[in-house]
């Protein structure tokens, strides 16, 4: 069997259910570093987008796919923005195609999907990848400080940082927006 062909049934099987790996489900320890400085990203409008200068106490990055059975934790994500934002989180969607090709939509294919299935009101960012040598440098900057948790295994991973960059925390996807313990690391950022 070819390598290639051997390769894309590997991740076939690994993505069954559109389920991450299980070594990415585990929350990651605090790294407790310095301010990254690869904040920078593109919204899904074109406009520059520091996640630093968006006024937040604290940041709930999240890969994002339209046509993953994750998906529906738009809806959770947008509940628990709608919950915090007044007391300064920021959820910030990045989305990705990295993941079996569950994004394939334009930019504006996206933001329409988002606004009109899941009433999506927190900022997102153009289409990165989120893996591999090709991802966007805040990944890499995450994986260095948190650990390989950082590194997204699936669709819908997140990664909270602080408002000033600072690494806090990843987790996998199967950890939805309501999670215990999810909401009890936001609010003791939020409380800080």
């Amino acid at each position: 069997m070819k390598p290639v062909l051997t390769a894309l049934i590997a991740a076939c099987l690994a993505a069954a259910a559109c389920g991450a790996p299980a070594a990415s489900e585990q929350p990651a320890a605090s790294s407790q570093g310095v301010p990254m400085t690869a904040t920078q990203f593109t919204s899904i409008d074109g406009k520059p987008m520091d996640l630093t200068a968006l006024g937040a106490k604290a940041v709930l990055v999240v890969n994002t796919a339209s046509k993953c059975g994750f998906t529906p934790q738009y809806k959770g994500l947008q509940a628990l923005y709608e919950d915090k934002k007044d007391e300064g989180l920021i959820i910030v969607g990045v989305p990705s195609n990295d993941f079996m090709g569950q994004e394939p939509g334009t930019e504006e294919e996206v933001k329409t999907f988002c606004e009109i299935n899941y009433g999506v009101t927190f900022p997102l960012t153009k289409k990165y990848h989120v893996k591999g040598k090709e991802a966007h440098p805040f990944y890499s900057a995450a994986k260095a400080a948190i650990g390989k948790e950082a590194e997204p295994g699936w669709n819908f991973h997140k990664i909270l940082i602080k408002g000033d960059g600072t690494p806090v925390k990843a987790y996998g996807s199967k950890v939805k927006p309501e999670d215990k313990e999810l909401a009890a690391d936001i609010d003791a950022i939020l409380k800080g």
